[in-house]
């Protein structure tokens, strides 16, 4: 019943949601692939699980699985940046949707993503599908403002190529990805590959760099539009896509 009723609620969303046109497939790479991505709020997670090409998991934060935690997360991460005004309707909103939210993110493509100790289980599984041939695709932004394109990437996703090099002996490929909800676009940009033999921290630190500039200069690269920031801000401060 609950895979049924998540079938239903993904035509629903596919019937409103713009169809999203694919730029650079081509630097998809064969073997062990994570590809980053903006979150431009709901529409990157959205938007890859509908028009990503391939198979694909994308991770998702185990809080959104699990129905009691579901509330509090959901307000914080997506609605505490809205006008303080309107504020109170979100909260009430968030009690509202941990039953469907559980439906949802169970069903679909998804890894759940654990800030504990079962980390571990988030990264066996990301090893597991890509030793089946399926991409692991994340949006790792917080809230500090790298540019006016993407916000910083938190570190901690890169060591899922460490652990999967010492299961499998592969290197794995990290590709930035672009989504572009004005232009309903998903572009890739070329990807760069985890060095197994530089530190851990630095490798990370190089990795996050690449991707969060790449994923900029994609933007910069397409005609003007505004940028949907990972913040849920109102409209009025999404920023251009603009070089400053």
């Amino acid at each position: 019943m609950k895979r049924l009723i998540y079938r239903i609620i993904r035509k629903m969303v596919a019937l409103v949601m713009p169809v999203f046109e694919v730029e650079g497939a081509q630097n998809l790479p064969e073997g062990p692939a994570v590809v980053v991505g903006n979150h431009s709020q709901a529409y990157g997670p959205i938007a890859a699980e509908l028009y990503f090409p391939g198979k694909h998991y994308i991770w998702c934060i185990s809080d959104m699985m699990e129905k009691d935690k579901v509330a509090d997360y959901a307000y914080r991460d997506f609605w505490s940046k809205k006008p303080i005004l309107i504020r109170p309707f979100f909260r009430i909103f968030s009690y509202m949707i941990p039953t469907l939210a559980e439906i949802v993110f169970t069903n679909a493509s998804t890894i759940p993503v654990y800030r504990d100790r079962r980390v571990m289980t988030t990264f066996q599984i990301s090893s597991d599908r890509m030793k089946e041939g399926a991409f692991v695709v994340i949006f790792p932004e917080d809230y500090t403002e790298y540019n006016n394109i993407v916000h910083k990437f938190q570190r901690g996703f890169v060591s899922v190529a460490r652990y999967h090099y010492k299961l499998s002996g592969e290197a794995v490929s990290f590709v930035p990805m672009y989504i572009c909800p004005a232009l309903k676009k998903i572009v890739f940009g070329k990807a760069a590959v985890y060095d197994p033999g530089a530190g851990s921290k630095e490798e990370a630190e190089r990795i996050c760099t690449y991707l969060q500039d790449s994923i900029s200069e994609i933007a910069y690269s397409l005609p003007r539009h505004k940028v949907v920031p990972y913040p849920n801000v109102s409209r009025k401060y999404y920023p251009f896509n603009e070089r400053k």
